[in-house]
């Protein structure tokens, strides 16, 4: 069976790492009352992982366009293979719009966001106090679906190891 490229491999491990982080992350920050210098940093942080995924995704997505992936296994059935399409364009879409919803909901907030602490970001809208609750939401509600979905695709390539013994999971492995 044919394996993805080394590029693709780095691309797909490195942005799961970053992922689980920045998730871990956004997760623990929000639970430490108050507002303390730990909680601020972890904000700083979380954002900045935010951002290298969003442009790892770029790269990623752009490698991807260029470099198809390898075939589905031929006793995939039609719906697996729908499926298994359809799960990871969602994740594409997850990946993308989660870094960007948490932008917004940043400048939506009054807080800029600056790269590293040295790279200011654009300022592509004002404090708005309305939307920035639904930001806050929309945030929170791609996250938890991204969690959802990550946790159908690891389940998904777990049964094809252990069960269908196709080879799917090896093509992603180094």
């Amino acid at each position: 069976m044919k394996k993805y490229t080394k590029t693709a491999m780095f691309f797909h491990w490195l942005t799961a790492l970053l992922i689980i982080a920045a998730f871990w992350l956004g997760l623990t920050m929000v639970d430490i009352p108050g507002i303390t210098p730990t909680k601020l940093r972890y904000f700083s942080w979380h954002k900045w992982l935010g951002i290298t995924i969003l442009g790892l995704s770029c790269l990623r997505l752009l490698w991807r366009l260029g470099n198809r992936p390898p075939e589905y296994p031929a006793n995939m059935t039609s719906w697996q293979k729908k499926a298994a399409s359809g799960l990871h364009i969602l994740l594409y879409v997850l990946i993308f719009s989660i870094p960007i919803s948490g932008y917004l909901y940043s400048l939506a907030s009054g807080i800029p966001v600056i790269y590293l602490g040295i790279f200011p970001l654009p300022v592509i809208m004002d404090p708005n106090p309305e939307l920035k609750p639904l930001l806050k939401q929309l945030h929170y509600v791609l996250n938890m679906t991204l969690l959802a979905s990550f946790c159908l695709h690891v389940l998904a390539a777990l049964k094809h190891q252990f069960f269908d013994r196709d080879g799917v999971l090896k093509r992603i492995l180094p």
